[in-house]
């Protein structure tokens, strides 16, 4: 128990902590180096009795601390004269006055500073999204793999090119310009849809929902949108995010297990949320500017405007997949306007839009589990049984496991 309250503050603080350490020592690896030893401080440390009232400041400074012995171990290996860092002394640790010993508005957001980086010019695209996933939101190799549906040991050479890339250009930490930030947005927004993605639906773990990482998501989604007011995919990013999250209560039963949609109260739904992401959507779509975020955006809510499951607009969700396709293409979204038109068309059309998937998602759970929900309807109970057994075994969490075991069990 003690354990996993732990580990939920630790979590919920690694975006900041990792980016403030990172401004201080413009070096990625010991930054991260710094947060794990901060970490492993916390746990000898923290309790329901000792918690900081600043966890983050805390970790802070646990790590400042470590980084800056690192340092001097360094310069008196290379006979070098330290640099002027002064570690915060350690009865500062869980004194009441803790903020006061850091900057606070100085660190408060480092993370978009970080984001920003990560997202550089002179790393390719596929390199900067996932340095800003590994780097900024703490995600595993394994989770970031399969977000991208590459093998880990490809994404964890990805992520290493990445950071010497960065280390050798010697990059300057600080705040890009207006438009330099401009020319990063596209990447950055992309890296925190992947973060909200991640908690929304988990791809390892026990959890089906990681919230630290949605309620991160959402921060900075709106630190975005008040940096650039006038970009109509900020607006649809964090407007996709919100009525997205919306659903959360109603997503996970009683015993933790996954609710589909079909089957989820929608009085539980977050009305506030949907409302803030709807007003979000038509303001973004008044610059007639559609971008692939948006159409997501679009396709949520068109879910969120049905009273019922059955009322559902399918014939328009599957005009935004159409459109979606156009503008972003890839496996996923074909596969998502594939369980649409099964709505629409039945699910042998939808099979015959699968097909030409199966190389690129062969990895993919939701693949698996989509095509065997679609055998099971025509009648093929072996064929759905034998893809249910697939998506099993690529199932990354053992909530998704006992969910895809109890549809194979149900199987005529």
């Amino acid at each position: 128990m003690h354990g996993a309250w732990l580990s939920t503050h630790v979590k919920a603080a690694r975006p900041r902590v990792l980016a403030a350490l990172n401004r201080y020592f413009q070096d990625i690896d010991l930054a991260e180096d710094a947060f794990q030893e901060a970490s492993i401080r916390a746990v000898k440390t923290w309790s329901d009795e000792t918690l900081p009232k600043d966890p983050v400041a805390w970790l802070i400074v646990a790590g400042r601390n470590y980084g800056i012995d690192q340092i001097r171990k360094r310069k008196r290996e290379a006979l070098t004269s330290p640099e002027k860092f002064e570690p915060i002394p350690d009865e500062t640790y869980l004194s009441d006055d803790m903020p006061g010993a850091l900057d606070q508005a100085h660190f408060r957001d480092d993370v978009v500073r970080l984001l920003f980086t990560c997202c550089h010019p002179i790393l390719r695209k596929d390199q900067q999204i996932a340095l800003a996933l590994k780097i900024v939101a703490g995600l595993s190799v394994d989770e970031i793999a399969r977000a991208f549906l590459v093998q880990p040991k490809t994404m964890e050479q990805r992520i290493t090119r990445a950071k010497k890339k960065i280390q050798a250009a010697k990059l300057s930490y600080e705040e890009p310009d207006a438009a330099q930030r401009a020319e990063r947005l596209q990447s950055v927004a992309n890296a925190i849809y992947l973060v909200f993605n991640e908690g929304y639906s988990a791809s390892q773990g026990e959890a089906i929902i990681r919230e630290t990482l949605c309620d991160e998501a959402i921060r900075l989604a709106r630190l975005l949108v008040r940096l650039f007011p006038e970009e109509p995919e900020l607006k649809g990013l964090l407007s996709l995010c919100l009525i997205q999250h919306s659903r959360s209560t109603a997503r996970v039963s009683e015993d933790g297990m996954p609710i589909t949609l079909d089957e989820q109260d929608r009085s539980l739904w977050d009305k506030n949320r949907i409302a803030e992401g709807t007003v979000l959507l038509e303001t973004a779509l008044l610059k007639r500017a559609p971008g692939p975020l948006q159409i997501e955006a679009a396709i949520a809510a068109t879910h969120a405007r049905a009273k019922t499951y059955k009322e559902t607009d399918w014939a328009e969700i599957e005009r935004l997949y159409r459109a979606l396709d156009h503008i972003r293409p890839s496996p996923v979204v074909k596969l998502n306007r594939a369980v649409v038109l099964a709505k629409i068309k039945g699910p042998k059309a939808a099979l015959a839009q699968l097909d030409p998937l199966a190389g690129s998602l062969s990895r993919y759970a939701s693949f698996h589990a989509a095509k065997a929900t679609l055998l099971a309807e025509t009648g093929n109970s072996e064929a759905a049984k034998s893809a249910f057994e697939e998506a099993i075994k690529l199932a990354g969490t053992e909530t998704e496991r006992a969910h895809l075991l109890k549809q194979l069990k149900n199987l005529k």
